[in-house]
């Protein structure tokens, strides 16, 4: 039996988990959706799908969303 080969590109359990956490830093810090989009340069609807996990978040972005909510980069990683 083939095996299906691994999408490099398909969002998998860690991009799940840093999606999780950044709504929650979000939220605790009273942030809406639409002023994060604004602080870090993409729509409203852009960090839905990165919050839902919908949408693979680049290093970069990362960076900038850690930054607009002035939380150490490390807090998206980890147990």
């Amino acid at each position: 039996m083939k095996r299906k080969p691994i999408d490099p590109r398909a969002v998998n359990d860690m991009d799940l988990s840093i999606a999780h956490r950044i709504r929650a830093f979000r939220v605790k810090k009273d942030i809406g959706q639409v002023t994060l989009a604004e602080s870090i340069g993409v729509t409203f609807q852009q960090v839905q799908k990165y919050e839902t996990g919908k949408n693979r978040i680049s290093a970069s972005r990362l960076y900038l969303i850690a930054g607009a909510l002035d939380v150490p980069i490390e807090q998206f990683f980890g147990e």
